[in-house]
C-alpha cells in the first residue's frame, strides 16, 4: 500500500478504524509522518475528526495509545493462559513431533508405530556418524523420509536430537516471542517430567545433546575462518533442475585467489535426486558482470540498434557467451521496449518506463518458502483481530491452540529459509534505479567503455563485500543448468532466459 502511495497513485488512505492500519504508535507516528509529507490525506471512517488541526492530530495519538495497550494486555493475558495450562501439563497445540500421535478426545500422546522406529535409529545413528550432514544423506539413501514425504537435513534432525518431547518431557515457553530464534534464559522454560510415554532414554539424550554442544563449540571456535569468506552469489542461486537454492562453501585456497562453489541443495541431501552441477564464482561471475556490462553498453549505443535480434548481438557478444544461442524472445522484447520507448538521458536508460509483472515467475524452493511465510504471517494478524474483534465468539483455549499452530508452522519455515543460506532481499526496484546502481558500480571500477570484465581480475582488487551488495541489489535470481547459467531476473522484473547451442 505504502509503495504505491510513494508513486502518488493516490490523494487520500481510509480506514475503517485507526487500529486497523496499526497498534503501534511508534510505528504509525512514522507512517502517518510520510503521509504528511506526501500531501495524502488520512481519514478514518468511525473516527471522525479533523487531523489537519493540533487537537484533532492529538486525538488520534491518543486513540492509538488505547489500541496498543488493548493488544499489549491481550498479549499478556493469552501468554499467561498458555503458561497456565502447560504448567498443569495440557497441551497447547501445534505441529505434533514425529513419532508421536496425538488423541484430541482422550488428550493423550501414543506412538506412530513406523515413525517411533525412525526415531530411534535417528538417536543411535548420530552417535555412530557425530554429524547431521553425513546423518541426513545415510537417512535418504535408505529411502527414510519425514512425515510429509521430503528428504531430512540437518535441521529437521537437529529438531529432533535436541528436543526432550522422546524422553516423555513436555517442555514449553523456551524461544522468546518477539524472536522465534533466540532462546529464553532457562529459568523461564516450563518443563513437566514424565508427561507422556518415552521413545529415548534420558541417558542417551543427555549424551547427544552434549556432543551436539561440542560440535558447536567447534563449529564456533573456528567460525572466523568462514567469516573472513563473502559468498558474492549466496542467496540468488538456485538449480534448474529441481528449483532448490544453491549452498555455498569456500573452494580449495589458492595463493592468489579463493572463490565460492555453489551446489544443489536437494544434491547435497542425496546424490541421485538431482543431477545437477556444481559451480563456481569465476563462471558466474564472468557471465554476470559482463552481461551486465553489455548491457549498458548497448544503451549508450542505442541509436545503432534497430530490433532486438541487434540488440541480442550486442548482449551476446564476447567468448564468455559462445554456448548460448539466442535469447527467449519474451524477455528480450522488454528490454528492447524499454529501450525504445524510454527518454535516454547519460547512464539512465529507460527513464519513466515499468516492466509488466512477469506471469512466469520463478518456481524455486526459496521463492515457495517466502510465500508461505507471508501467508502465515498474514494468518496469524487475522486470528488476532477475529479473537479480538469478530462477532463470533472465539473461546481462549481456541484462540491459543490455532496461534500455537501457526506460531509452529512460522519457527519452522524460517529455520528451512535460514539454512538454506538465503539472504532477504525481496524489494523489487524501477527501471532506473537498476540501471543507476549498474552504472555507478561500473563507472566507480573504472570498467566504463571496456568490452570486457575480467571476473577475477574485479574480485581480487575489489572488496567482495561490494561486489555481493551490488548482486543482491541489481538480481533477484539466477537459474543453473548443468553448470551453465540458463535464466537471469533482475530486480526491476527483467527476465532473460537463455537457449544453449544444440538445444
Amino acid at each position: 500500500m505504502m509503495s504505491q502511495i510513494r508513486t502518488g497513485s493516490f490523494t487520500h488512505l481510509l480506514v475503517w478504524k485507526i487500529d486497523r492500519i496499526s497498534r503501534n504508535l511508534l510505528d504509525f507516528a512514522a507512517m502517518y509522518k510520510e503521509l504528511k509529507d506526501l500531501g495524502v490525506v488520512f481519514v478514518s471512517k468511525n473516527e471522525q475528526f479533523d487531523t489537519s488541526t493540533a487537537m484533532g492530530e492529538a486525538m488520534l495519538k491518543i486513540i492509538l495509545v488505547f489500541a496498543e495497550l488493548e493488544r499489549n494486555m491481550t498479549s499478556e493475558r493469552v501468554a499467561a493462559a498458555m503458561l497456565s495450562r502447560a504448567s498443569n501439563g495440557q497441551w497447547n497445540g501445534g505441529r505434533v513431533p514425529y513419532g508421536y500421535r496425538y488423541d484430541k478426545e482422550t488428550k493423550d500422546f501414543s506412538f506412530e508405530p513406523g515413525e517411533k522406529d525412525i526415531v530411534v535409529i535417528i538417536h543411535d545413528r548420530y552417535e555412530d556418524l557425530r554429524s547431521l550432514v553425513r546423518e541426513a544423506r545415510w537417512l535418504n539413501e535408505q529411502g527414510l523420509r519425514t512425515r510429509a514425504g521430503n528428504f531430512w537435513s540437518p535441521v529437521s534432525l537437529l529438531q529432533i536430537l535436541r528436543s526432550v518431547f522422546y524422553c516423555g518431557d513436555y517442555r514449553y515457553n523456551m524461544l522468546s516471542e518477539g524472536d522465534r530464534q533466540k532462546p529464553k534464559d532457562p529459568s523461564e522454560w516450563v518443563t513437566v517430567t514424565d508427561h507422556h510415554p518415552a521413545i529415548i532414554s534420558r541417558e542417551q539424550k543427555a549424551r547427544i545433546i552434549a556432543s551436539l554442544d561440542q560440535n558447536s563449540r567447534i563449529k564456533n571456535r573456528n567460525a572466523y575462518r568462514s567469516v573472513k569468506h563473502t559468498h558474492v552469489f549466496a542467496g540468488v542461486m538456485f538449480c534448474g533442475n529441481c528449483g532448490k537454492a544453491m549452498g555455498a562453501s569456500p573452494a580449495a585456497a589458492k595463493k592468489d585467489w579463493r572463490y565460492s562453489k555453489y551446489s544443489c541443495y536437494t544434491r547435497r541431501q542425496l546424490k541421485s535426486a538431482c543431477d545437477g552441477k556444481s559451480v563456481s564464482d569465476p563462471i558466474v561471475g564472468e557471465f554476470i558482470f559482463n552481461y551486465i556490462l553489455n548491457m549498458l553498453n548497448a544503451q549508450k549505443d542505442l541509436e545503432d540498434i534497430y530490433s532486438p535480434k541487434e540488440l541480442q548481438d550486442r548482449l551476446l557478444r564476447g567468448d564468455t557467451f559462445s554456448y548460448i544461442a539466442s535469447i527467449e524472445s519474451d524477455g528480450l522484447n522488454d528490454l528492447y521496449n524499454m529501450l525504445s520507448s524510454g527518454n535516454i538521458k547519460g547512464q539512465i536508460w529507460g527513464k519513466g518506463a515499468r516492466l509488466k509483472t512477469r506471469e512466469k515467475q520463478l518456481d524455486s524452493e526459496m521463492t515457495r518458502l517466502r510465500n508461505q511465510k507471508q501467508k502465515t504471517e498474514r494468518a496469524l494478524d487475522r486470528l488476532t483481530d477475529l479473537y479480538l474483534y469478530s462477532d463470533r465468539s472465539m473461546s481462549e483455549s481456541e484462540y491459543i491452540i490455532k496461534r500455537t499452530k501457526l506460531t509452529d508452522a512460522l519457527d519452522e519455515i524460517n529455520e528451512q529459509i535460514g539454512f538454506a543460506n538465503s539472504d532477504e532481499w525481496e524489494q523489487s526496484i524501477t527501471d532506473e534505479a537498476f540501471i543507476a546502481h549498474a552504472s555507478e558500480f561500473i563507472i566507480s571500477q573504472r570498467l566504463d567503455g571496456r568490452e570486457y570484465v575480467s571476473y577475477k581480475r574485479l574480485a581480487t582488487s575489489v572488496d567482495l563485500k561490494i561486489l555481493k551488495t551490488f548482486v543482491q541489489t541489481v538480481i533477484d535470481s539466477i537459474v543453473m543448468d548443468a553448470g551453465r547459467v540458463k535464466q537471469v531476473i533482475f530486480k526491476n522484473g527483467l527476465s532473460h532466459i537463455f537457449v544453449f547451442r544444440g538445444q
